[in-house]
């Protein structure tokens, strides 16, 4: 009898995840529908406003001057032999210094630390990288050469190629996301992590489940699922969508810190026009869904999270629960007035933070000894 009531209990369970399973897709592949509908409905209403240009754009041929100021640093290429691919990166600093290394965020390259590259390359050995299908490094085909394993393993592998054991992390947005993780699985290459506007991957997954505002916020997670339709609607009237996330005064850069500059504008438009460079970015959210919840969640190293307060995409509320998942020093800065963007929005309100939490970490190591 009781062999009987477990096989039922297991049955049971068994049925129950199954359903939370096609419950899970199900929402997925619904919200997916919902997004393609009202991305159709703009591009029918392009189409009658700008009949002639809406499917004009340009793809930019010659870099902008910006993109090699020799102030940033050198440019760099490896290629790495597990994986084959060629990375390129933007160095500066003293070869033998601790390594920073810096990881861009969508729809970002290493020219999103420009302004972190120049101030702490007096300290560190400083480099901010094109992460894989971005920028000049090499962008796979496949949507499967962007799950996390793999871009975890990058950051593993352009550590060591660059002769180091650890490193500063630094990421932002997507970038934030494989700082997340690769500190949580090699927390023994990580002297101090730093993270801006990005939650912990499973505060993100909990909360967006539990609140239909953030998940309402994160439509493009689900509009991005589609193949080829986002990097059309991303690409129409020479690029209007891309350039108003970066300028537009509900999410762009600049209310209330720095413009971006009409030089630092086409230096995105440069890297993101060119052919495969939207498919490449977006890959990094066509596997986002088969890759959470994560089986290991807790950091070890010490974190200093870095919070735009007026950030269009991400919730506040999901910063300070980020506390859960550490477990060591943690620190916590809401910067008034700073957008998503918030390393060029407020990069000497960003500078100024980062040097304390690297003194403070110090600070609190030579205590221990």
């Amino acid at each position: 009898m009781a062999r009987v009531l477990h096989n039922l209990l297991m049955f049971l369970i068994s049925v129950a995840l199954k359903i939370r399973v096609l419950g899970y897709w199900s929402l997925i592949y619904g919200y997916c529908a919902v997004c393609a509908i009202v991305a159709l409905l703009k591009l029918w209403w392009n189409i009658v406003l700008r009949p002639t240009t809406t499917f004009r754009w340009l793809i930019r041929e010659t870099p902008p001057a910006c993109l090699n100021d020799t102030s940033l640093g050198t440019h760099c290429y490896v290629r790495i032999k597990e994986s084959g691919l060629r990375f390129h990166y933007v160095a500066a600093g003293e070869r033998g210094k601790p390594l920073m290394l810096f990881l861009h965020g969508f729809p970002e390259f290493w020219f999103s630390w420009r302004y972190q590259l120049r101030e702490f390359k007096s300290e560190f050995r400083v480099v901010a990288i094109d992460m894989r299908g971005y920028g000049e490094s090499d962008l796979p085909l496949s949507t499967d050469s962007y799950c996390f394993e793999y871009l975890v393993t990058d950051v593993k592998d352009i550590v060591e190629y660059l002769g180091y054991n650890r490193c500063c992390l630094v990421g932002h947005d997507w970038g934030g996301t494989v700082a997340w993780l690769f500190a949580i699985h090699y927390p023994e290459m990580v002297t101090k992590l730093i993270v801006l506007n990005c939650p912990h991957p499973s505060v993100f997954t909990d909360y967006a489940l539990r609140h239909p505002s953030q998940l309402l916020k994160s439509s493009h997670y689900f509009f991005f699922q589609l193949p080829r339709f986002p990097e059309l609607m991303l690409s129409i009237n020479d690029f209007k969508a891309l350039k108003a996330l970066f300028t537009s005064r509900s999410t762009g850069i600049g209310r209330k810190g720095r413009w971006l500059a009409a030089e630092d504008l086409e230096a995105y438009l440069y890297a993101l026009s060119q052919p495969g460079a939207l498919t490449g970015a977006l890959n990094y959210y066509r596997n986002v869904f088969s890759s959470l919840p994560l089986s290991h969640n807790h950091v070890r190293s010490p974190v200093l999270l870095l919070w735009g307060e007026r950030d269009a995409f991400l919730e506040q509320e999901m910063a300070e629960a980020c506390r859960l998942y550490i477990r060591n020093h943690f620190r916590l800065n809401i910067i008034s007035g700073a957008s998503h963007w918030l390393q060029q929005d407020q990069p000497d309100i960003v500078n100024t933070l980062i040097w304390t939490f690297l003194k403070e970490s110090e600070g609190r190591k030579s205590y221990r000894n």
